[in-house]
């Protein structure tokens, strides 16, 4: 089958689209016929030789497919030959196929194409842990988002809405801030324009947010502890900006805050089961009732795998870049 391998580490120019066996599942697997998979600035970093694979992973890009399943375990049960299904992986995602753990495997949303439901998996999986599993987003509580206009800023913003939250978040241009607004958000604010957190500041009424959604980590460590609200719980998801920043231990502990970072892709095959479980029961409703939906930049074909790559590196999309396989 053909997926793209890197050769060696470093940039786009390492991404290469060769013949590679097929995958065979375990009794507890599934294959899926890839019909496209979701680009993540995960896959970046593993192109780059920062972010190697969990053990047992395959050692190929690419955390979420959409698909057709072709082959089933022998000891899975709820799936068969043909099903249309998006996944959550741990690593192999661009390539004609795929094997997946059973319980990472998720019936394709009413109401959306089989291309789209690529965009979903990581997006979804990642909001629904850190958001609402592990902060307890509340109606009516604020939730600031970084990275409006991500894939998992998009997801963050309409869950939040869904969920009966005020929704605040920082983009990096005017545009991205008239899409975040039209999709649902209170406030955007464009950190190249304005200090985000007086914004935060201002728009709260100085309460703060509740809960805060970060890619960022250190560069944005002190003025996220400044924006929390009483109660305020901050779930460091990225870092972008850094991995070391100093905290500010009074001012956490004057707001009686809680801050927790957390990670999707070295998880357990029952841990992620059990998130991705909450969301068919949560999110796939809400999905087919058009109130959340995936939002999508572009496709790019496999074989321009180092275009989705550069994308994403340049922050020029609004939502998921996919690949078409």
């Amino acid at each position: 089958m053909r997926a793209v391998v890197c050769e060696g580490a470093g940039g786009v120019e390492v991404l290469k689209v060769a013949e590679i066996e097929d995958p065979t599942p375990a009794a507890d697997e599934v294959v899926i016929d890839v019909v496209a998979a979701g680009v993540n600035r995960a896959d970046l970093l593993q192109r780059q030789g920062f972010y190697p694979p969990p053990p047992g992973a395959p050692g190929t890009i690419g955390l979420e497919v959409s698909g057709r399943i072709s082959q089933v375990g022998a000891e899975v049960e709820g799936w068969a030959v043909g099903d249309e299904v998006c996944a959550l992986l741990a690593g192999g995602g661009y390539a004609e196929k795929v094997v997946v753990p059973a319980p990472q495997v998720m019936p394709v949303p009413d109401g959306i194409d089989l291309i789209s439901a690529a965009a979903l998996p990581e997006a979804v999986a990642t909001v629904w842990s850190n958001v609402f599993m592990t902060a307890h987003l509340k109606d009516g509580e604020t939730l600031l988002v970084h990275g409006g206009a991500s894939g998992i800023g998009t997801m963050a913003i309409q869950l939040g809405v869904a969920h009966g939250a005020r929704v605040l978040c920082t983009v990096g241009n005017t545009d991205k801030m008239d899409f975040c607004t039209r999709l649902g958000a209170d406030v955007a604010i464009n950190y190249k324009e304005a200090e985000w957190a007086s914004v935060v500041n201002e728009a709260t009424a100085k309460a703060g947010a509740d809960v805060i959604l970060d890619i960022m980590g250190a560069k944005y460590l002190r003025d996220n502890v400044k924006s929390l609200a009483y109660d305020g719980r901050l779930v460091v998801i990225g870092m972008q900006g850094g991995t070391k920043g100093e905290l500010d231990l009074g001012r956490l502990m004057s707001r009686r805050g809680l801050i927790t970072g957390a990670g999707l892709r070295a998880r357990s095959v029952e841990q992620k089961g059990e998130i991705l479980a909450e969301v068919v029961g949560h999110v796939w409703p809400l999905v087919a009732a058009k109130k959340v939906r995936p939002i999508v930049h572009r496709t790019f074909p496999l074989d321009a795998v180092a275009k989705a790559h550069e994308t994403l590196e340049q922050s020029s999309q609004t939502g998921k870049v996919l690949l078409t396989i």
